[in-house]
């Protein structure tokens, strides 16, 4: 993963770490059911653009150097693995 990719998913996923805690309070505070699902709803969002630029970057350099590699194992795993994890995120 290129640095400053690493440098802004680590600022993405420590703001949702802040998300999960405030929802965390939230319960304890029971505060109202819509609102918690809303800050969820949120918190879903933020994680699923951190898993599109990690993709990405895998797409960008993984799956492209299997490509150009020429070799074909190779590059059926990087595709396999590629639409597993694709098949995954939709659940």
């Amino acid at each position: 993963m290129r640095d400053n990719l690493k440098a802004s998913c680590r600022k993405r996923l420590s703001r949702i770490e802040g998300q999960v805690r405030g929802l965390s309070r939230m319960v304890d505070d029971d505060r109202y059911c819509i609102d918690i699902v809303t800050q969820i709803s949120a918190v879903r969002a933020a994680l699923r653009r951190v898993e599109e630029e990690v993709l990405k970057d895998h797409v960008a350099h993984c799956v492209e150097h299997a490509i150009t590699s020429g070799n074909k194992a190779d590059q059926r795993r990087k595709i396999a693995e590629l639409m597993a994890v694709i098949e995954r995120s939709d659940r």
